[in-house]
Parts: structure tokens; C-alpha cells; sequence
């Protein structure tokens, strides 16, 4: 059984020795090595790449989707050209992970999608931003191989996140115009101000910042020095009571789930040290403790109570019955094109979507990642993308213990992506922000931090390698 399951997740992948025979290894990769080895500025290419990275995660609150577009295909060619650059035989952490294989699978199906589909331009269109989406987790997931580089991008965020949560809560001491009608015109909470900063949207800043929160829980225990302790606590502070104030449900879900997958783990992270009592009950009595403040906060706090009570009011609350709506004409699209959907984004789904949907329930996706994927790719596709997560999520627990036995703090941070994926998950299950750029993007850091931990299994059962090592096998 166990070793049934390594082969389903890649875990035993013979990586390093397919890269080692591999054609297309020798004929693309190292095409120009003689040339970056004479080039003083490819000498610091991950650098370069770890600034252009830090380009688009600093400016996505703030720009167009049009210029994110442009950064990401800027690192897309710069990923192209550290790849035709790099040594032609695999170093000792290959650069390509099981999770690298599995997005490349997703993204063949993506094309063979997008060649059967009955709107190919459209869907055309959209292959292009889901190919730039996927070579920036290539390019992140080499960069961050650099314990110094994944340190300081993620750094980086946190302040950026601290700057569009500060701007949140100075909307809702002193007012925002409200853009859309974002709660039922008939709850008693219509008149409540959702704070939205410099996203527009408050929904999609409950998404762009659940990243924000755990992470920075996790930074408090990951950065060394009180003042920097006192900084990430602040930022946890601020992030957390500006993604509440957004008043998004599905934010708010994600936020719990989220944070009570962080406070798992770290307990897990801790049980090594503590006596027998603590590691057997420190972790029902942390979580049991939360879940009752957050059910106190329900009994006590009317807002919270009246926002939480409307999810399940069903078709009675004005979003839920939108939503339902939209659901219903997605399952007649997914029903006659079941096997492999109509190809991808939301350009694709803006064509056919109005041949099923019903009168007044206009959309621009299908309010669900996984029903939009299905809807994209078929079962195919959604099959494959649940391997995909599955086969991530197994890849973050295998690193995460070997990390835990050496106690390098390295492994906070993938605590903080594990975490955080599965926030986004839940909260993308019920909403639609989870394809936009400023949300997107995030999701592949993610999953790019867990894959920069990944090696080989022989290697992880053998010895520890910390992150020095991870260093050397990369430069």
C-alpha cells in the first residue's frame, strides 16, 4: 500500500536519472551555457529573476492586469533564457519536481482543450495567461531554492500586504464608496462598509490577503530578533482585521481554515519538544480553544452573526441565490461537454455561458475553482488538477518532516504555503477570485515555496539536507 501510494504521488520519481538520459534535456538545456559562463551579468541570473519576481508581487494591488501581464511574460523570458543557459547535467537537487511534471500535464491538457474548443480564439487568448501563470511557478520554484531569495520575496509581500491592509482599515474608520452592490439590499448589514483598498473588490482582497495573515503567523516563529517578532505580529494583526472587515464569507472561511491548518501543523512542528500531556493534547485544546472564541464571536457579534447566519440562508440571501443560479446553467455546461470542457478563461466561458444561463444571472466564471476547471478542462482537466494538489500537498508534509527532524526554521515557510493553499482552496470553492492576477499569481508562489523544498526520496530517507546544501546543488 505504501509503495502504491509513493507511485501515485511521484514520491520515488527517478528525477535526477530520467534528466540524466533525457533527449530533450541535452538538446535544449545548456544550448548557451558557454555563453552565461562569459556573461557577467548571467552570473547573477537568479538574482535577476528573483528581482523581476519581486517587480510583480510588489506592484499587483496597485496596476492594470495589463501590466502584470507584461512582468509575467518578462519572467517567462527570462525563465526561457536561465533554462537554455543552465548546466546540461542535472545537479544534485534537480530543478524539476513531481509537482513540475503534474502542471505540465495540466497545462497539455489545457491545449488540447483549447485546439477542441468551440470558441478556439477565445480560448486561445486565455492559454496564453494560463501558460505565463504557470512558467512564473517555474521560475519561482528555482528561484526560491534559495533559502536568502525565498526569505526576502516573502518578506517583501508582507510589507506590500501590510501597505494595502493599512489603506483597508483607513477605509472603514473613515468611509468607502461602495462600487456594487456586495450585500443583500434587504440584511440589515446593507448599509455596512466592506473595505476593498486598492483591489476594488472587497472579496478579492479577502483573497489577496489570507496569504498575508498566515504567513505572517508563521513569521513570528520564523524571524529571529523581538523586534522583527513585534513586526510580524503587528502584520498579523493588521492583515487579519482588515481581511475581516472585507465582510467576505468566503474569505472568512478560507481565514479559518487556513488558520487552524497553520496552528496544526505548528503544533506538529512543536511535539518533539514537549513533554508526553502537551504533545498528546496541546493540539485539541488549541484548536477547541479556537473554534470557541470564533464561536463566541459569532453568539456575541452582530455583524459577524448576520454574515455568518446568510451563508446558509440559501436562495433567501440575494448572493447565495446568484450564485445557485450560476451553478445550475455550469452543470448544464459540464454536462454535454463532460471529457475535456471548453477550453480555458474566462474569454471561453464569456461565449458559451450565455447559451445556458438563466435570465438576469450574468457571470464571468463560474464562481467555483473547481467548477471552472471542469468547466475548462472537463473531468480530465479536474482530474488532473486534484493530482496536482494532492501530489503538492504530499511533497509539503514528506519535506516538512524532514525539516522538522533537523529544526531548520526554513520549514515555517512551507508551514505558511501549506497553510495558505488550503485557504485559498476553500475560499476559492465558493468564489470567482481565485483567476484573477492579483490572487493567481499568489497561489503559484505557493505552490513554487513547496516545490523549491522537494528532493529526491532516496535523499530525504538517506540524509538531511539543509539549506546550505540546497544552495550548493543550485549554483
Amino acid at each position: 500500500m505504501n509503495l502504491a501510494w509513493q507511485r501515485f504521488t511521484l514520491s520515488d520519481l527517478p528525477l535526477k536519472e530520467y534528466l540524466a538520459t533525457s533527449y530533450l534535456r541535452r538538446f535544449a538545456v545548456g544550448l548557451f551555457n558557454s555563453w552565461r559562463q562569459s556573461s557577467i551579468l548571467m552570473q547573477s541570473g537568479d538574482i535577476i529573476a528573483a528581482a523581476l519576481i519581486s517587480l510583480v508581487y510588489a506592484l499587483a494591488p496597485f496596476v492594470s492586469s495589463t501590466l502584470i501581464g507584461l512582468l509575467l511574460t518578462a519572467c517567462v523570458g527570462f525563465w526561457l533564457l536561465l533554462t537554455l543557459s543552465d548546466e546540461p547535467v542535472p545537479a544534485t537537487v534537480p530543478l524539476v519536481t513531481p509537482i513540475h511534471l503534474l502542471v505540465l500535464l495540466y497545462w497539455g491538457i489545457a491545449v488540447v482543450a483549447t485546439a477542441l474548443s468551440p470558441v478556439k480564439k477565445a480560448a486561445l487568448n486565455d492559454l496564453v495567461t494560463l501558460t505565463l501563470y504557470l512558467l512564473l511557478f517555474a521560475l519561482c520554484a528555482r528561484v526560491l531554492r534559495s533559502p536568502r531569495l525565498r526569505s526576502l520575496i516573502i518578506t517583501l509581500y508582507l510589507h506590500i500586504s501590510l501597505i494595502v491592509s493599512v489603506y483597508g482599515l483607513r477605509q472603514w474608520f473613515f468611509g468607502a464608496a461602495q462600487l456594487a452592490t456586495w450585500v443583500d439590499p434587504e440584511s440589515p448589514l446593507s448599509k455596512t462598509t466592506r473595505v476593498y483598498s486598492y483591489l476594488g473588490n472587497p472579496n478579492l482582497l479577502a483573497g489577496y490577503l489570507m496569504p498575508a495573515v498566515v504567513l505572517s503567523l508563521v513569521a513570528i516563529f520564523a524571524w529571529q530578533g523581538w523586534i522583527k517578532k513585534a513586526l510580524a505580529l503587528t502584520m498579523l494583526v493588521v492583515n487579519s482585521a482588515c481581511l475581516i472587515l472585507t465582510f467576505s464569507r468566503g474569505g472568512w472561511i478560507g481565514l479559518v481554515v487556513a488558520i487552524l491548518t497553520a496552528i496544526a501543523l505548528l503544533v506538529y512542528w512543536r511535539s518533539l519538544e514537549l513533554p508526553r500531556f502537551w504533545r498528546t493534547w496541546s493540539l485539541p485544546i488549541i484548536l477547541g480553544g479556537t473554534l470557541g472564541l470564533l464561536l463566541l464571536a459569532v453568539i456575541f457579534v452582530e455583524p459577524v452573526r448576520l454574515r455568518v447566519f446568510s451563508i446558509f440562508a440559501d436562495r433567501q440571501d440575494s448572493s447565495n441565490n446568484y450564485r445557485r443560479n450560476v451553478w445550475d446553467a455550469v452543470f448544464e455546461m459540464i454536462r454535454d461537454r463532460p471529457i475535456i470542457g471548453i477550453g480555458p478563461g474566462h474569454n471561453a466561458f464569456n461565449k458559451i455561458y450565455p447559451l445556458y444561463q438563466h435570465p438576469r444571472y450574468s457571470a464571468l466564471s463560474a464562481y467555483s475553482i473547481l467548477l471552472e476547471v471542469a468547466v475548462e478542462t472537463g473531468f480530465i482537466g479536474l482530474a488532473c488538477f486534484l493530482w496536482l494538489i494532492l501530489v503538492t500537498f504530499n511533497t509539503a508534509l514528506l519535506q516538512l518532516r524532514r525539516l522538522r527532524e533537523s529544526r531548520n526554521i526554513q520549514g515555517f515557510w512551507l508551514i505558511g504555503a501549506c497553510a495558505t493553499l488550503l485557504g485559498m482552496l476553500a475560499h476559492g470553492t465558493v468564489d470567482t477570485i481565485w483567476f484573477r492576477p492579483e490572487v493567481n499569481t499568489l497561489w503559484w508562489l505557493m505552490v513554487a515555496i513547496i516545490a523549491s523544498y522537494w528532493v529526491p526520496l532516496n535523499q530525504n530517507n538517506s540524509q538531511p539536507i539543509n539549506s546550505s546544501n540546497l544552495d550548493s546543488a543550485t549554483s
